[in-house]
């Protein structure tokens, strides 16, 4: 099973993302979504789901969870937007991945057996930060991820940006 991984999209739906995300079976977007409509519009390609970032407000936005609990099989993963707020231990509870946003920074890695992913900004671009947004890849119990860059020139090319899975 293929899921793509989205976050701060911040009201903005690149037509790159759309076309990435065709043909995944699910949709994790870790927040600051900035409007109902971005999620409409993902839920056209997949079923979603989503989680409040810090500037998401509004009634559409206090409808969503402050967290997520995604099960792909017998795989469990935990969504948030803001790393920081992070109040388990991953492991322990039984995530195999713990999934977040915020920093618009892609991030990669797998600590005491959990992986640690942050799919990037796939909104506006903030700083020198790449847009781009991830795919995760479950098979039985297993993760694997790799990103996705969102620029003008390459919309499905999937380039690492160097990150490695410890």
């Amino acid at each position: 099973m293929r899921i793509g991984v989205i976050s701060d999209t911040h009201g903005f739906l690149r037509p790159q993302a759309l076309e990435a995300l065709k043909g995944v079976s699910l949709i994790i977007h870790a927040g600051d979504i900035g409007s109902p409509e971005i999620l409409e519009k993902l839920s056209e390609i997949a079923p979603v789901k989503a989680v409040r970032g810090n500037t998401d407000r509004g009634e559409w936005a206090l409808a969503l969870p402050q967290t997520e609990v995604v099960e792909v099989g017998e795989v469990r993963i935990y969504v948030l937007h803001d790393l920081h707020a992070l109040d388990l231990a991953p492991k322990a509870a039984g995530f195999a991945a713990v999934v977040f946003g915020h920093s618009h920074r892609p991030h990669l890695e797998r600590k005491n057996g959990v992986l640690f992913l942050n799919p990037g900004s796939a909104g506006p671009r903030r700083f020198t930060l790449p847009v781009c947004l991830a795919y995760l890849k479950v098979q039985e119990n297993s993760l694997e991820a790799e990103f996705v860059p969102l620029d003008m020139q390459t919309s499905k090319t999937v380039l690492p940006y160097g990150f490695s899975v410890y």
